[in-house]
């Protein structure tokens, strides 16, 4: 044998090596076998082996996305009269295969038959790389209106190993169903695939299906009904080859959507210990009738569905016990926090602000969603422990006596042996070193541990800024709502000494919107739209510009007094 018949052999083992990476979809390893094969014909000016691999070219650019459809059919009308030249009827009939299936995957049916037809033609008169059954298969899921995404041919272990490998993480059970259903479609060379799981409680068989794009509907029905109703109160097997001639079959759903159901094969779901948990429905085999070892198939691939659809479900039954836990815990929050409002109608709401403006801060910050969770729990829950603290004192409308202001101070040690006695998981817990941190300052003169600097928590610095803005900005027994200027003046001058010099920078830049927002929240009032697009524009460093300046010119004088407004809580006839 000559070298240039080896390289011509080398090349047909190239294009075989690289039809059989196309079959199975792994386009990019497909790719480097026509490419070389490409060179090796160039080489060698090998007319078929040019033909045939322009042919492979153009559609695996297409395939990858490399090539837009139009361009693609240009390339292959060059290869068209590449292949005509060769005078190859396998470089011919390549080419007409490529064209078919590029015509199907852009769904223009009529002339990807066209093609298939022509291929098929060509394929009795020769075929090299034995295309014959993928264009068969080809057409008879065109004539079935199925998609091009479905192979033309499969292995079984292949299949198995897949769809396990695609469910095995998968933990949300709608999302489940739905890789199920499609990857045992492919796996069966079938139409249609539905898995229906069995609700043993209400009686009832259900499944999610895609009706169209983006819209999913839960199908659901009594359990002593249709074929997967049968299935799983028999345990039997029904491979059906002929819809319409077998009586437990009903058509309405045929009627109804204008689908033509010819063959069924539907099997139940078995797990572990035997007990039927659903049911697979596949529909419409693409070549012929569901065969034995379909229904073996379908075994294999039910025994890791079932492993799959029981632990999501755990999963699902798990999360939903978290999120009732969670729900109970958040209202016993909310129920403490509620008691301390009950004893002092004038403070009432204090702790919901201070959530409020903790998560300001939070969210300026950037904080991690679950750590603002986190915070805004300890917010609520920071003043817990005035529920140990007497009446005389709590509600007292004058200054307090040194003896008075230390007990109320106990109200923080008290807080965190309450919070302390409540189990809550380890992540929890700095709940409580938050909320009996609030009034712990960053100079160490805070009480009660006269923690310092970074010793106190991060949430705990957050809280000791929102409740003292609050404080001072909030109607008391024995005095009114502070100017704006002193409250402004309290925070920027506790920078460094009361407070984090960093989180008040961040409070300052919050926009001043947003702080009008929690004022009003204590009587459930909104803030105008045009006022609000108005303050947005200006942060609390802008008001306290404001409030501090000699001369406003009338923008400036009107921003304050929008603010005031809120602030003051003014009606508009008395502004």
């Amino acid at each position: 044998m000559s070298e240039s018949n080896i390289t011509i052999e080398n090349s047909k083992d190239l294009i075989q090596n690289g039809l059989d990476f196309i079959k199975e979809k792994e386009y990019s390893k497909a790719a480097d076998f026509i490419c070389q094969a490409y060179k090796n014909s160039r080489e060698e000016k090998n007319t078929e082996g040019l033909a045939i691999t322009m042919s492979l070219m153009a559609f695996l650019s297409f395939s990858q996305g490399k090539e837009s459809f139009k361009d693609s059919l240009e390339l292959l009308d060059d290869a068209t009269f590449m292949s005509e030249r060769s005078q190859s009827t396998t470089a011919l009939l390549i080419n007409e295969l490529a064209k078919g299936n590029i015509n199907f995957a852009q769904n223009i049916k009529d002339i990807a038959l066209l093609h298939y037809n022509n291929a098929l033609k060509l394929s009795s008169q020769e075929d090299k790389y034995h295309l014959c059954p993928e264009i068969n298969t080809r057409i008879k899921q065109l004539q079935n209106g199925m998609d091009y995404s479905l192979p033309t041919q499969t292995d079984p272990l292949v299949s198995l190993v897949k769809i396990s490998r695609s469910i095995t993480a998968l933990t949300d059970i709608d999302e489940l169903l739905k890789v199920i259903a499609e990857e045992t479609k492919t796996a069966m060379q079938a139409d249609r695939c539905t898995v229906f799981l069995w609700d043993k409680i209400g009686n009832e068989l259900w499944s999610k299906v895609a009706l169209g794009v983006g819209e999913n509907q839960e199908i659901r029905f009594p359990a002593d009904k249709g074929l997967a109703g049968y299935v799983v109160q028999t345990g039997e097997t029904l491979n059906i080859t002929d819809a319409y001639s077998d009586p437990r079959f009903n058509p309405e759903v045929d009627t109804k959507t204008g689908y033509k159901t010819k063959t069924i094969l539907c099997m139940p779901i078995m797990n572990n210990n035997g007990e039927i948990i659903g049911a697979f429905q596949v529909l419409n085999k693409i070549d012929g009738v569901f065969t034995k070892n379909d229904e073996d198939l379908l075994i294999a691939i039910g025994g890791s569905a079932s492993i799959a659809l029981e632990n999501a479900q755990l999963f699902d039954r798990q999360l939903q016990m978290y999120h009732e836990q969670k729900l109970l815990f958040d209202s016993f929050i909310d129920t403490l926090a509620t008691s301390i409002d009950a004893r002092d109608r004038i403070t009432a709401g204090h702790s919901m602000r201070v959530r409020l403006y903790s998560g300001l801060i939070a969210e300026t910050l950037g904080m991690d969603i679950n750590d603002k969770a986190l915070l805004e729990k300890a917010a609520t829950l920071h003043d817990i422990g005035k529920i140990g603290i007497r009446d005389s004192v709590l509600q007292k409308e004058g200054k307090l006596t040194d003896e008075e202001y230390k007990h109320i101070q106990e109200h923080v040690r008290i807080t965190h042996n309450i919070l302390n006695k409540i189990y809550m998981s380890p992540d929890f817990r700095i709940i409580t070193e938050m909320a009996s941190s609030h009034h712990e300052k960053w100079d160490g003169s805070g009480y009660y541990r006269h923690l310092k600097g970074e010793e106190i928590t991060l949430g705990g610095r957050i809280l000791a800024v929102a409740d003292v803005f609050d404080a001072i900005t909030s109607k008391r027994h024995y005095r009114d709502k502070m100017p704006i200027k002193n409250v402004l003046n309290i925070i920027t001058e506790g920078a460094g000494s009361h407070f984090d010099k960093e989180l008040v920078d961040v409070f300052m830049s919050i926009p001043s919107n947003k702080i009008v927002r929690v004022f009003l929240s204590e009587n459930n009032s909104k803030i105008q739209a045009q006022d609000e697009e108005t303050l947005k524009h200006y942060d609390m460093n802008d008001i306290y510009r404001l409030v501090c300046a000699d001369d406003l010119n009338n923008e400036e004088k009107r921003v304050l007094d929008l603010f005031n407004k809120y602030y003051l809580n003014k009606p508009e006839d008395e502004e």
